[in-house]
């Protein structure tokens, strides 16, 4: 039961910390509050709304894990370095996969809720 307690204790420390100090995290959170009502009037069934929202929070997830690279890139050098620049690219283009995903999610189950599909 400690240990549940210390990993629950380090996810709101983490959260927390990325809400601090990053405006994406923020940005994906206001998201996440606006995919609620949206996913409500838009998803035809239970699921799809829970799957719209989940599409969200896949971006919230990935977005995380690149802040998470890019703070340890940070920490260990801050002189330019085209590896380490490299791998900041491939997290960006993480959350921009994910961002499309979720986007082309939303578009199906507009198109759906239309009855275009």
């Amino acid at each position: 039961m400690l240990r549940f307690w210390r990993a629950t204790v380090n996810t709101r420390n983490g959260l927390a910390f990325a809400i601090r100090s990053e405006q994406a995290i923020r940005e994906e959170l206001v998201a996440l509050a606006l995919s609620l009502p949206f996913a409500w009037l838009i998803g035809v069934t239970v699921m799809r709304r829970f799957e719209l929202v989940a599409m969200v929070v896949l971006v919230l997830v990935v977005e995380l894990l690149n802040t998470a690279i890019e703070k340890l890139a940070d920490r260990l050098t801050t002189d330019h370095d085209p590896q380490i620049g490299r791998v900041k690219d491939m997290g960006s283009a993480a959350v921009g996969g994910a961002l499309v995903v979720a986007g082309l999610f939303w578009l199906f189950a507009i198109a759906e809720r239309m009855g275009a599909i």
